[in-house]
């Protein structure tokens, strides 16, 4: 028996509200991944490094916001807390994240923008909350991400009246890699537990 249009929409619309939470459940990077390639939920989108794009004469404002799940040990703010951006262009913005425990912590972040429309716009280029980040005890770091707005946001009848997007980070802790709980456990690990190129110790 063929469904209406209407009873339609609704089970896709409920098929896919029942698969964003099944993944946000099972663990913050497949929601991330669900949310990246979508944009639900406000949820800024993955270029390619090298993506060819206008960059066009009026700016946007992008502000930082951070937070943590209620168990997480870590510190964890933006290093700007605004930045002006012409739209097309480039930016480069630093979450810094510290470890006051005496015990190495890792941690996965999951993230979207607000206003919502703006979501399928906002694209990251790289990003520290593309992978987990291990910090061992009383380790402090600097985390870039680089992003651009797309320039298609100003033919966006929804969208292009946007004057400022927020960029929000939440940090949850996860379980250690396997391989990184095994030199712990057999006291192998003299140094940072995640060697990430895009991620800068400061002492």
């Amino acid at each position: 028996m063929a469904l209406d249009p209407k009873t339609k929409t609704l089970a896709q619309t409920l098929g896919v509200v029942v698969t964003m939470g099944a993944l946000a459940w099972a663990s913050v990077p497949a929601y991330n991944w669900f949310c990246s390639v979508t944009g639900f939920g406000g949820t800024p989108l993955v270029a390619e490094e090298g993506t060819q794009r206008a960059i066009l004469d009026k700016t946007i404002k992008v502000k930082f916001d951070a937070s943590k799940e209620r168990d997480m040990p870590w510190e964890f703010k933006p290093m700007q807390t605004e930045m002006t951006v012409r739209i097309g262009e480039e930016g480069l913005a630093f979450y810094e994240a510290y470890n006051p425990t005496d015990r190495p912590v890792a941690g996965q972040a999951a993230y979207n923008v607000a206003p919502f429309q703006a979501g399928g716009f906002f694209n990251k280029i790289e990003c520290f909350c593309f992978t987990e980040q291990v910090l061992q005890p009383g380790e402090r770091v600097q985390m870039p991400v680089s992003f651009f707005v797309d320039p298609e946001i100003v033919d966006d009848p929804d969208a292009k009246y946007t004057k400022h997007i927020t960029l929000s980070y939440t940090f949850y802790e996860i379980d250690l890699p396997e391989d990184q709980q095994a030199a712990l456990d057999t006291g192998a690990v003299t140094g940072p537990a995640n060697q990430n190129d895009a991620k800068a110790s400061v002492n």
